[in-house]
């Protein structure tokens, strides 16, 4: 479905991507973790086209999008960043930012309203399903709702119409420990029942092997180890903590990702 390979990024004469190879199959939950610099938001970038790479190949569903500019790939992926603040248009209503995604999501343009009474109920009934009281809200302008109601609602934005591929770059990083467990239980929710392929990064150790089927860890820009099947399953956060530290050999960046664990 994603395949990426050979792919290296430089910024400055710094390597940031160094020759990263990754394959998603259809249906796949990866979760990627790795210390700060390691090239996780970078490799998100560089699948999304915020900008070209210096040598690689990325590949979604067989075609070579290496070269295709970040919006037409934003016709096959979306992507939830970390500020709940970005993705969505604080001053329109939650229904109608949910009806610019749908709109753009079905191919009818921006230019087409897209809230007739089956939108309206269609958008009300998704709303309903993240269990936040949200679907009474549906004419407030969405700046006005909490860190993590907005941020499920931008959720719900990139899949409202399933992607091909949905990029979580740490979604959950500035909520509240509660807001935070909400979203990603709304998160492995949707994905489940959408099934949408996905990738998800994360410094919760925790959360990365709870979330998912696969665990990918990211150093030096390239893959330093991947998890997956029963190794994956019996696996805690201090386990996979352990076989960083020996992956990486201790490096000054392992006090980066020991300090998410219990968190």
């Amino acid at each position: 479905m994603l395949r990426v390979t050979n792919l290296t990024k430089s910024f400055g004469g710094r390597v940031v991507l160094d020759r990263l190879s990754l394959a998603l199959a259809d249906g796949d939950f990866v979760t990627v973790v790795g210390s700060n610099g390691a090239g996780k938001s970078t490799l998100f970038n560089a699948i999304a086209g915020t900008f070209l790479c210096d040598s690689g190949r990325i590949e979604l569903d067989g075609r070579d999008v290496t070269y295709l500019p970040e919006h037409r790939r934003a016709r096959e992926i979306s992507r939830v960043f970390q500020d709940p603040m970005k993705g969505t248009a604080p001053s329109l209503s939650v229904a109608e930012n949910l009806a610019l995604a749908y709109a753009r999501g079905t191919g009818r343009g921006l230019l087409r309203p897209a809230m007739g009474k089956r939108e309206r109920a269609l958008f009300r009934d998704a709303l309903a399903a993240l269990g936040m009281g949200l679907e009474d809200r549906m004419d407030a302008p969405i700046g006005r709702l909490s860190g993590g109601q907005r941020q499920a609602v931008t959720l719900l934005m990139c899949t409202i119409v399933a992607p091909r591929l949905l990029l979580l770059d740490e979604h959950t990083a500035a909520l509240d420990p509660v807001s935070a467990g909400k979203v990603l239980e709304i998160t492995a929710e949707v994905v489940a029942r959408r099934s949408i392929t996905a990738m998800m990064i994360t410094h919760n150790l925790g959360s990365a092997l709870r979330l998912g089927n696969r665990t990918v860890l990211l150093e030096g820009g390239a893959v330093a180890l991947e998890l997956g099947g029963e190794e994956r399953r019996g696996m805690d956060d201090r386990a996979l903590l352990a076989r960083y530290r020996e992956v990486c050999r201790g490096g000054g960046s392992d006090r980066v990702v020991l300090s998410a664990v219990g968190k």
